[in-house]
């Protein structure tokens, strides 16, 4: 063992003892089973939804314990950090509604600071301890020698790693060892591990239940070369310190670490630390024909979380489907009822979950249906601001307008249409209420007139904006069972004793229909259809495509109420030339 000032020489003069971040970071004071939780990225690149998923998962456990979630930026890989990824974890994890309670860049809480790279002196003081106890011991290997070491060891099929015959450091006398210290070569800081020849470890994980596998055996490295200005620890090692002293009790995690948890069950031991109870999640998988395999950030756009807010999932929506890939239980329950309800482990699979985003479709559009036009209006215009800036200044402008888009269809106890299952949606859907995102309607000749002659449309829109213009007007009579906006000033400017009831308003479209040959009503033209030019939806269609521009529409009478008499003029008189 390399002699006691020679260690300390290594580090700074003034290094605390592990003591004394012990007595700092205190035992939380919790209930009894309260678990404490962390998620922790690298910022090493864009958020996964997999990454999302885990975070989704570990801060239910903590909530519904009555524990605490914590947010830990694994910082400590300088050399492949991406600019701006840590801030980027927190805008995510807050516009999904799961931010931690402490933590992340900014984060306040009595157990940081949550940035490894800024955790440095923590993480040397045990460091020196495992050096004082010959748990540790300083490396000389380059490169170089270390690339030989792995040939050898790929053509011996041997593990590759630092151990036995291939880990000479590991018996360099201490004199030596001193003096090359002192000769300012650089060296790294290794982990002594226990076993020469390790045999087989068992632990329990929460999902897994009984686990054995191969135990460690390699002297892995702690501290990183000494030639950095701020040398900083390795993952394993730093992440092992801070679950201990952030009282990290349940560490939910991939699946990837688990062929790790061996080397960090080591150094919880070596360190005298009681290590937290594992829960391995298994990765997220997507479907490929008759197959499955992991989602991949280079060729799934889903994979991306950024994918989920620029497409516009409400994030209750983003929320309840990951807590059904965790339990599947919760999948097809309402999503109030998904988010209020405990996430189980012992409901999770070690089997990847499917990504299915169909399946998402679906309970976003339910979640979409469930909220009110002022709530729906509030989050729509919230995601258009930011990903839609053209839709989110017409939203803002038109407020009423907006409301009554949303709200038609949809009369006072009536089931909401569920044609909605994201934001960037309402553009394609509802875009058409608003002029400056409609623009002209399509011409006589279009396909969607359903082949009609074009002249028969042009006739058709005109009489019909005739028939409009000379007294048949729609509005918000009282009478008319159309559900109001909820903004008093368009309520009140378009109300009226005057104005058409929907029987009226449907009334004039079947005698136009009538006037061109057409059946009164569907069961008619069935009877005898060689009697009729056709069914009375193919003039219905021609003023249902001249107003919204699409072959199915909510209720024509609510689309023309929404629109107002001067617009739908407008729509049905350019159609007519």
């Amino acid at each position: 063992m390399l002699d006691l000032s020679v260690i300390n020489a290594m580090f700074p003069p003034d290094l605390p003892e592990p003591a004394d971040w012990q007595r700092r970071f205190r035992p939380r004071a919790l209930p009894e089973g309260a678990e404490v939780t962390r998620f922790a990225p690298s910022p090493t690149g864009h958020l996964h939804i997999g990454g999302l998923y885990t975070a989704a998962v570990a801060r239910a456990l903590a909530h519904q314990s009555g524990g605490v979630h914590v947010l830990r930026i694994e910082d400590t890989d300088r050399s492949r950090q991406v600019a701006g990824a840590a801030e980027e974890f927190s805008r995510l994890l807050a516009a999904f509604g799961l931010a931690p309670d402490e933590g992340g860049v900014t984060g306040a809480g009595e157990w940081g600071p949550y940035l490894q790279s800024e955790r440095r002196d923590v993480y040397l003081s045990h460091v020196r301890e495992l050096l004082r106890r010959d748990r540790a011991y300083p490396c000389f290997c380059d490169r170089e020698r270390l690339a030989r070491s792995a040939e050898e060891q790929r053509a011996g099929r041997s593990p590759i790693g630092y151990y036995g015959r291939w880990a000479p450091c590991r018996t360099l006398a201490p004199g030596e060892a001193a003096r090359r210290i002192a000769t300012g070569e650089p060296y790294v800081v290794r982990f002594r591990c226990p076993y020469e020849f390790p045999g087989r470890v068992r632990f329990t994980d929460r999902i897994r239940a009984a686990v054995t596998m191969q135990d460690n055996g390699n002297d892995i490295v702690l501290l990183k070369s000494s030639q950095e200005e701020l040398p900083l620890p390795t993952y394993h090692f730093a992440h092992v310190v801070d679950d201990h002293l952030m009282r990290v009790s349940l560490v939910v995690r991939g699946e990837e670490w688990l062929s790790s948890t061996p080397v960090h069950l080591q150094l919880h031991a070596a360190l005298g630390f009681d290590p937290p109870a594992y829960a391995h999640l298994a990765p997220l998988m997507k479907a490929e024909g008759p197959s499955r395999r992991k989602l991949s950030k280079r060729k799934d756009p889903e994979a991306s979380v950024d994918y989920y807010l620029s497409a516009g999932y409400p994030p209750a929506a983003v929320q309840h489907y990951l807590r059904g890939l965790a339990n599947i239980r919760l999948m097809d329950v309402p999503t109030a009822e998904a988010l209020a309800a405990p996430v189980r482990l012992d409901g999770m699979r070690p089997s990847g979950p499917l990504l299915d985003l169909p399946k998402l479709h679906s309970l976003s559009r339910e979640f979409i249906a469930s909220l009110s036009p002022h709530e729906l209006y509030g989050q729509l215009l919230a995601w258009a601001e930011e990903y839609d800036p053209e839709l989110g200044s017409v939203l803002a402008r038109q407020r009423g307008l907006a409301l009554a888009a949303v709200a038609a269809g949809r009369p006072d106890g009536a089931p909401a249409r569920k044609d909605l299952d994201r934001w960037s949606c309402f553009r394609d859907r509802y875009g058409f209420f608003f002029a400056e995102l409609f623009g002209p309607p399509p011409v006589a000749d279009d396909d969607r007139y359903g082949g009609l002659d074009p002249d028969l449309v042009r006739r058709i829109a005109g009489e019909f904006a005739a028939t409009l213009a000379h007294g048949l007007t729609v509005g918000f009579d009282a009478g008319s069972g159309a559900a109001p906006t909820g903004d008093p000033a368009v309520d009140s400017a378009r109300e009226g004793s005057g104005d058409a009831t929907p029987e009226e308003w449907y009334g004039a479209l079947r005698a136009l229909a009538g006037r061109h040959g057409y059946a009164p009503d569907t069961a008619s033209w069935r009877r005898d259809p060689e009697r009729w030019a056709g069914p009375p939806r193919e003039v219905a269609n021609v003023v249902r495509v001249a107003l919204t521009g699409a072959t199915r529409s909510p209720d024509l009478f609510a689309v023309a109420r929404a629109l107002g008499r001067d617009e739908v003029l407008r729509r049905l008189t350019a159609v007519a030339g």
